[in-house]
């Protein structure tokens, strides 16, 4: 993961098996629309944001039905505060790791991961 010059965060380009959006990079105006100056929760707002369209993508599962609330209940927590906390990240942790294969196979889903990762530190 690495950031650019213009706050671009690149995940690279990774393929694996079966890979929806094989390559995301997730751009971001840090307080402009997200309320927040840290350049991580805006991260991992656009990151959510791209999660929840891939989603509409992929055939409905309860698993990702849940996914999908936890990923509005970030969403709504993050546009109404400008932060996100931790028992947030836990349950969006958790909610990644119950959708399994659908979450896999996303490329968003990975991105939002590594911000995870990085806020959780």
């Amino acid at each position: 993961m690495s950031r650019n010059n213009e706050g671009e965060l690149n995940f690279g380009q990774r393929f694996f098996g079966g890979l929806i959006g094989a390559n995301a990079n997730i751009q971001t105006n840090s307080s402009s629309h997200t309320g927040t100056s840290d350049p991580h929760v805006a991260d991992l707002l656009a990151g959510v944001l791209a999660l929840r369209e891939d989603l509409g993508r992929v055939r409905s599962s309860p698993e990702a039905a849940h996914l999908d609330e936890v990923l509005a209940g970030v969403e709504d927590e993050i546009t109404g505060t400008g932060q996100v906390g931790p028992d947030r990240l836990a349950r969006l942790r958790h909610a990644l790791e119950a959708a399994g294969a659908v979450a896999d196979l996303l490329a968003s889903a990975a991105a939002v991961r590594a911000v995870i990762e990085v806020l959780a530190d």
